[in-house]
């Protein structure tokens, strides 16, 4: 697994941080999906055209501190209860000693679908017109037009490019 981008010190300021927050906030759990999908614009990521995020995603990654991303290309869809951990670290305890955090992005391509309950772990891609089935914990890349499943996510099929 890849430990991410280093923590380079540099904080976001308050204002920013309470952007962040409520945008987090937001695509979680307002019941429109037009507005989900503002407030992870106001969170500062990236997103596409013709998105969907279920109720119940979660972003895991600090709101005070630089160095995280997400961008979300077009025609996405991003099941409920979908969590995508953009920084984890082992907060107070002694263990942050011997364990680096982990700070990354996630790229999710154009006509990707993330099903329901999938967690996308740090630094990577899920490709173009690629599945990752529901439930999945995703630990590596996913190429374009792939089905991925299980736990961790292993290929389980294709997508026929002559179909779309």
């Amino acid at each position: 697994m890849s430990y991410g981008v280093e923590n380079t010190g540099k904080k976001n300021g308050l204002l920013k941080r309470v952007r962040i927050r409520c945008g987090k906030i937001v695509a979680r759990s307002f019941p429109l999906n037009r507005i989900r999908v503002c407030g992870l614009r106001l969170c500062g990521f990236t997103v596409g055209r013709n998105v969907y995020v279920g109720p119940g995603l979660t972003i895991a990654s600090l709101v005070s501190e630089k160095g995280c991303s997400l961008y979300i290309g077009d025609r996405v869809a991003i099941g409920p209860g979908v969590t995508l951990v953009l920084s984890s670290d082992a907060n107070w305890s002694r263990l942050n000693k011997v364990i680096p955090p982990v700070r990354g992005q996630i790229h999710l391509e154009n006509d990707c679908w993330l099903g329901a309950g999938v967690i996308v772990l740090p630094d990577l891609t899920i490709g173009e017109c690629s599945v990752a089935g529901a439930g999945s914990v995703v630990t590596a890349n996913i190429p374009p037009f792939k089905i991925y499943a299980g736990v961790p996510a292993k290929e389980i099929g294709n997508i026929d490019r002559g179909k779309l």
